[in-house]
């Protein structure tokens, strides 16, 4: 027994998959496999069946079955009705405003679901965007760590035969053992991160435990972003669906003190019965005239007359309630003003850093360049070039770390003005 599990354990991880995607592809999974998403739509369902329960009052319904009974004297009533070989009724509500307001509410609540499950497909997307990004930069890096390190091992062989053949102090060949092992130190240190970043991908992707999801690299367009910070500010009010979400709450707190105060107004019920009387009730003894077949149709009308101090307290605490959803809006939008400006300041932030970079690595390559000219003229000794190798590959890694600075703060503005899943498809 114990063998079997040890085996169907170590078997696990060979059950593995290894998902590649593009950055689309990945965006458009997480859209609709997402763990979030998918509660959220379960949420946004119970809603809609809520909508069918308030809407329950004005549906007609109706109901069938017997009073069957020996009367002994009077004919008494069996629950009220009179009894019966067979009989049917039905009800439904006619007018009914604070029933009318609780279904208009109902219907608000789901809408205002919608918006949640939006603004969860949105997160759900961002954040799959911005692990994918992390993934990728990780990958990019080991790759460029992993040939550092190489870089590393010949500057190290070449420092060993200059220490061994005596122009060279050992310290010299110590620091070269030191340089390459921070070198294979930082490719091992990313390839332990994009290990960890594809398995979370995996997990924001909805794929099963254990899976990994591989960024499939690849030229793809950068996104465009809104001009200015005012035309990012109307367009994130306009779109944001935390604000409609929260004026949708609105409405329906404002639904639901009509409906508080709606309870002191008329109630109009339609009524339909009939039913099928037996002489052996005594009908005959106590009535005039006995008839078989019997049928009523009518209204039932309820005039309130005293309901206490609960449906005033309840009005009462929606107004409360709609006032702190008005202060709840005016802070989502200052907030939303403060994020775009924000997210503009580290956009430019990342365009600069991402110039300066290209411009660095510029000239760390054309540096190379020449050291490169002048080793072949005997100007330059084989460790320059190897060190001066190791100068382009940090600015290499630099590069693609504000490449990757800059692509993710262009998804985060394009999150936080509600276009961002326009942009991926």
């Amino acid at each position: 027994m114990r063998i079997s599990a040890a085996f169907a354990l170590l078997c696990l991880p060979l059950a593995a998959e290894v998902h590649t995607l593009t950055l689309r592809q990945a965006a458009e999974r997480a859209m609709t496999q997402n763990p979030g998403v998918v509660l959220a739509r379960i949420e946004e369902q119970s809603a809609a069946q809520r909508v069918h329960v308030a809407r329950d009052a004005f549906v007609p319904k109706i109901f069938a079955g017997s009073g069957l009974a020996y009367s002994y004297g009077f004919p008494m009533s069996i629950e009220g009705s009179a009894p019966s070989i067979f009989q049917a009724r039905a009800v439904s509500s006619v007018y009914n405003r604070s029933k009318s307001y609780a279904l208009a509410e109902s219907k608000e609540a789901a809408r205002g679901l919608t918006f949640v499950t939006q603004a969860r497909s949105e997160e759900a997307v961002l954040r799959a965007i911005q692990v994918w990004l992390d993934a990728e930069h990780a990958a990019r890096a080991a790759e460029a760590a992993t040939r550092q390190a190489e870089m590393t091992e010949k500057l190290e062989a070449v420092t060993r035969n200059r220490v061994e053949g005596g122009t060279e102090l050992p310290i010299e060949l110590r620091k070269a053992l030191l340089e390459t092992a921070k070198a294979r130190q930082r490719a091992q240190a990313f390839d332990s991160q994009r290990d960890v970043l594809e398995a979370t991908l995996a997990t924001l992707l909805g794929y099963e435990p254990g899976d990994r999801a591989r960024p499939l690299a690849g030229d793809r367009a950068q996104p465009d972003v809104p001009d200015s910070e005012e035309a990012a500010r109307a367009q994130a009010w306009s779109q944001s669906k935390e604000l409609r979400k929260l004026e949708s709450d609105l409405l329906a707190a404002e639904l639901s003190g009509r409906s508080a105060r709606a309870t002191r107004l008329p109630t109009l019920d339609l009524v339909a019965q009939y039913g099928l009387f037996a002489k052996f009730n005594n009908y005959e003894d106590y009535f005039n005239r006995f008839q078989r077949n019997n049928a009523q149709l009518g209204v039932s009308i309820t005039v309130p007359l005293y309901l206490g101090p609960a449906a005033s307290a309840q009005a009462t605490i929606a107004t409360l309630e709609a006032s702190r959803l008005r202060a709840r809006i005016q802070a989502a939008r200052n907030d939303i003003a403060v994020g775009v400006n924000e997210d503009f300041a580290a956009l430019r932030r990342t365009q600069t850093a991402l110039e300066v970079a290209r411009l660095d690595l510029d000239v760390a390559r054309e540096s190379l360049n020449l050291l490169m000219k002048r080793h072949e003229l005997g100007e330059a000794t084989l460790a320059e070039v190897e060190s001066a190798r190791r100068m382009e590959s940090e600015k290499w890694l630099a590069w693609f770390a504000a490449q990757h600075d800059n692509e993710g703060a262009r998804y985060a503005l394009l999150y936080r003005t509600g276009a961002l899943l326009a942009a991926v498809r």
